[in-house]
């Protein structure tokens, strides 16, 4: 089995590892290096690296719609291609340079979360299980027909960032058992219903903003899947404030306003939602270091009857 494969960032990675176990990688086909840091340095994508570790050959190319990309792909003559967080919508040229197409590892239960960030997006809405699907490449986002797939539950308070983790370790998985048997011939496809489409869009900044006029399990679920990034985030007066983790409770806020301090206590800053009430565990001030909650209120950073808020205040 000859393949090509095409990803980006450190999810890629454990499916490239994978796919080197089980078949001939004919190349890699990753995004440039892009500036990162303070000096703007440029820096290699993960899978970049751990490709070159592996000792395969690295395409990065600046434009994946050029004909002659498709034209170095067709020679390669590989039997399938492999996208896994690649970071680009291919082509038809490109997706047909293989002779089987190409195959996507998507971090989600099709048709659920169409789209960039369907890990974040899942815990966002309080899904109670997630997994991977293996599917068939078209020109539309995450559109094709579904080859596999494996489903595992979301913990209560598991973040985006340690998801991500387990999902692409099970992603390698399914990449390897099912892959041979898609090139057999043995796998059957099946249409995806959209009807019951979801998309998950790209995430920015703004998705972080904490809107404390929600009830606290949603709060709750906001953190967890903007954790690493964006970060979840508020106001405290002026002052810039990253949630970076909480915890839920039914406790009624007796009448306070949304965003409001109740209580404080050694293990946590107590903020009313419109239904129940958040407990804030860890937090980071703006310019500060991330400390937890005991050590934010032994500094004086927060008394009760003060007010967490959504709006943007000037920098």
């Amino acid at each position: 089995m000859r393949t090509i494969f095409f990803g980006s960032p450190e999810f890629a990675v454990p499916c490239l590892e994978a796919l080197h176990e089980t078949s001939e990688v004919a190349a890699v086909v990753c995004q440039p290096d892009k500036p990162a840091g303070r000096g703007l340095s440029l820096r290699a994508p993960a899978v970049k690296l751990r490709a070159l570790e592996l000792g395969l050959d690295v395409l990065q190319p600046k434009k994946v719609r050029s004909p002659e990309l498709a034209e170095r792909l067709r020679d390669l003559g590989a039997d399938v291609g492999v996208v896994v967080a690649y970071g680009r919508i291919l082509p038809r040229a490109v997706l047909d340079a293989p002779r089987l197409g190409c195959v996507n590892v998507h971090a989600s239960l099709l048709p659920r979360w169409r789209g960039a960030a369907p890990i974040q997006w899942a815990i966002v809405h309080g899904d109670a299980k997630t997994g991977v699907t293996l599917m068939q490449m078209d020109e539309g986002m995450d559109t094709g027909p579904m080859l596999a797939s494996a489903s595992t539950p979301i913990g209560p308070h598991e973040d985006a960032g340690a998801l991500s983790a387990r999902l692409s370790s099970m992603g390698a998985e399914l990449l390897q058992r099912e892959l041979p048997r898609y090139v057999t011939g043995e796998l059957v496809a099946e249409p995806q219903d959209d009807a019951a489409a979801t998309m998950a869009p790209l995430l920015s900044k703004e998705h972080g903003r904490i809107d404390w006029v929600q009830p606290a399990q949603a709060v709750h679920d906001q953190i967890r899947g903007m954790s690493p990034w964006p970060g979840a985030h508020t106001t405290l007066g002026s002052r810039p404030i990253k949630v970076h983790r909480a915890s839920p409770s039914t406790l009624d806020s007796d009448g306070a306003l949304p965003g409001e301090v109740t209580a404080l206590d050694a293990d946590g800053i107590w903020v009313a939602c419109s239904e129940g009430t958040l407990q804030i565990q860890e937090l980071q001030e703006s310019g500060r270091r991330r400390v937890d909650a005991r050590s934010f209120v032994s500094g004086r950073g927060v008394a009760v009857g003060d007010r967490f808020s959504s709006k943007v205040t000037a920098a």
